[in-house]
């Protein structure tokens, strides 16, 4: 808006005879050439400031519209160049309206003074009855929302990451509700205490109160038809359709929540998709699906999971209360009908079957099938990792990322056999040989706290952890040969944090710094889990070293090892390849498979290498 100025005596009685009025018309200010011929209808109260009105507004596809304000009611408003308000039921108060919006057919828009557009509150993820854990704010990524989770229990990060929050929040403060350029609002209920970016599009919604919507014109936001939105944050090129009902969320970058979805309390990141069914309490880390009705996720963290229809998760255990909860490590899946009772802790690309009674923790049984039946609880282990369904899902997830590629604010690591996961395989192997040794070789079936695990099971899932490691192996040492490690992170304890993959020791590391204050800023903390991100390939070739000469049994490294784990690698290869080749055969036999889908799989199979 150019520079302004007070209303002519002539512009006040043009306006005045187009039906508009106001408490006060020195306390309208105008553009410099602001002319009063598209205003009709409007009260004007409090301090309202008003651009020009000399251009066409697009309302609808190859339909366009005079800009101007008609049949309104304004109160400490200030309207940018450009846009079309009309047929507002009550009245917009306490906004700052950028150029070119279309505001139509709205029944309320407000904003109160303390007003917190749904940022900087905390809520509780996970432990639905515990104390907040997750602080909501408007850059908030899955990686600093799970080491929010971590650390929300320590004294000493826990009230400066607060405090770091809180500063945050203050820095982005406005003293009002704000609607960005190029924002389209329509049949729409109310607005209330909302923060609207650049060229979002808000059509039919029920109600948004106490919101920010981090919409961008790289990466727009749609809210669409029924949607009820409260104290939730959506970032950007996001949509929210279909009646859906969120309640102290925050919806990451390009998700779709739609056809009724209702959630509360729960965090959805980088690319998931939630129809139909309920959340509560839930970290759905990137790439999270669910299209069912009937499926409701309640107190679970999950990335890269896709819930099967009715699946349930319970988080009352002992009617205690809903304390329980469970995680549902990358890549895992549920089938129809799941049902797990927490707590449970879940194992990377897993699939859960039946009905989980028994709280199992697989963690360190990756790619296996969880099953309940009759009470009890089956592990296949390693089972999933020779599946077509895995091979598929590691390959669609980089593919079906949505973001834009400038300005992305979640860390999305792809590697699917990482450090994280692979050191569990190896967990897992030198596990079931335990297993074994103590259980007798001939035994018909093993337990494991409370799970059963049948021979040939074992003895498999014994042959399919040598294979990824020696998969893993193969590719990792590319490109090393004669290279020692120059860091010694990386050779312990690794984790997944909402798709960043670290060494356990560089995260504690940020957790100290925070404690003790020397890195006392967010975007500083944020830039630290992005330099954690950075540093993934030497981290990894630390943790890679360590894995070949514990694998190999040797001290260092020569040019014939490096031979022999090429050598090795070739031969896994050959055997995933052919494993999963058979089952992508096995879904063709049944008969639904077109002949050309499977043809193009196994031709991007053939290429894996």
């Amino acid at each position: 808006m150019s520079e302004l100025r007070s209303l002519t005596i002539d512009e006040i009685e043009a306006l005045e005879r187009r039906g508009c009025t106001a408490e006060d018309w020195t306390r309208i200010s105008v553009a410099a050439d602001f002319a009063p011929d598209y205003i009709s209808d409007v009260a004007f109260s409090g301090d309202v400031s008003l651009g020009l009105f000399d251009k066409m507004v697009e309302v609808g596809e190859g339909l366009a519209r005079h800009s101007g304000i008609r049949r309104a009611v304004l109160h400490d408003v200030a309207v940018g160049d450009n846009c079309l308000i009309e047929n507002i039921g009550c009245h917009i108060c306490r906004y700052v309206i950028g150029d070119e919006c279309y505001i139509a057919n709205v029944g309320l828009m407000s904003c109160t003074e303390d007003a917190s557009f749904g940022v900087g509150n905390a809520i509780s993820v996970l432990n639905e009855a515990g104390p907040g854990n997750v602080l909501i704010h408007a850059g908030l990524t899955p990686q600093m929302a799970a080491f929010m989770v971590r650390h929300a229990a320590d004294k000493a990060v826990w009230p400066r990451l607060q405090a770091m929050v809180a500063a945050d929040v203050a820095s982005r403060a406005e003293p009002c509700g704000t609607v960005g350029y190029g924002v389209k609002i329509v049949n729409t209920g109310e607005v209330v205490n909302t923060r609207i970016g650049d060229e979002c599009e808000v059509s039919g919604a029920a109600r948004l109160a106490d919101c920010t919507l981090c919409s961008s014109p790289e990466a727009p936001i749609f809210i669409g038809s029924g949607v009820e939105c409260e104290n939730t944050v959506v970032q950007a090129g996001s949509s929210v359709v279909s009646g859906a009902r969120l309640f102290s969320c925050l919806v990451g970058e390009a998700c779709h929540i739609g056809r009724g979805f209702t959630a509360e309390s729960s965090l959805f990141f980088a690319n998931s998709h939630m129809e139909n069914g309920e959340a509560c309490a839930a970290f759905c880390g990137p790439f999270s699906v669910s299209h069912h009705k009937s499926t409701l996720l309640i107190g679970c963290a999950c990335s890269f999971y896709n819930a099967g229809s009715a699946t349930n998760f319970s988080n009352h255990a002992y009617k205690l209360g809903p304390v329980h909860y469970g995680t549902m490590a990358r890549g895992t899946k549920t089938g129809s009908g799941a049902h797990l009772l927490l707590p449970a802790r879940i194992g990377a690309f897993s699939v859960c079957l039946g009905k989980v009674e028994t709280h199992p923790d697989t963690r360190r049984l990756p790619f296996s099938y969880v099953i309940g039946s009759a009470g009890a609880t089956y592990i296949v282990p390693g089972r999933n990792l020779a599946t077509v369904g895995t091979a598929r899902d590691v390959g669609k997830w980089p593919r079906r990322d949505k973001r834009p590629v400038a300005g992305r604010q979640a860390i999305i690591n792809f590697d699917w056999l990482s450090p994280a996961v692979v050191s569990a395989v190896a967990d897992g192997r030198r596990l079931l040989s335990s297993l074994r040794a103590e259980q007798g070789e001939d035994a018909a079936s093993y337990t494991l706290d409370g799970c059963i695990i049948k021979n040939h099971w074992l003895t498999r899932g014994l042959a399919l952890y040598d294979m990824a490691l020696r998969l893993y192996l193969g590719r990792a040492v590319r490109g090393h040969y004669g290279e020692l490690p120059d860091c010694s992170a990386g050779t312990g304890e690794w984790t997944d944090l909402g798709g960043l993959i670290a060494p356990l020791t560089e995260v504690e590391r940020l957790a100290d710094d925070i404690g003790s204050g020397a890195v006392a800023d967010l975007r500083e903390a944020d830039g630290r889990l992005a330099s954690i991100h950075a540093a993934y390939e030497d981290y990894k070739w630390s943790f890679t070293y360590r894995l070949a000469l514990d694998y190999y049994g040797l001290d260092t490294l020569a040019d014939d090892d490096m031979g022999r784990i090429a050598t090795d690698y070739d031969a896994a290869l050959a055997e995933w390849k052919a494993a999963v080749r058979r089952d992508a055969e096995r879904e063709f036999a049944l008969g639904d498979v077109d002949e050309a889908l499977l043809a193009a799989f196994l031709q991007r199979l053939e290429e894996e290498g």
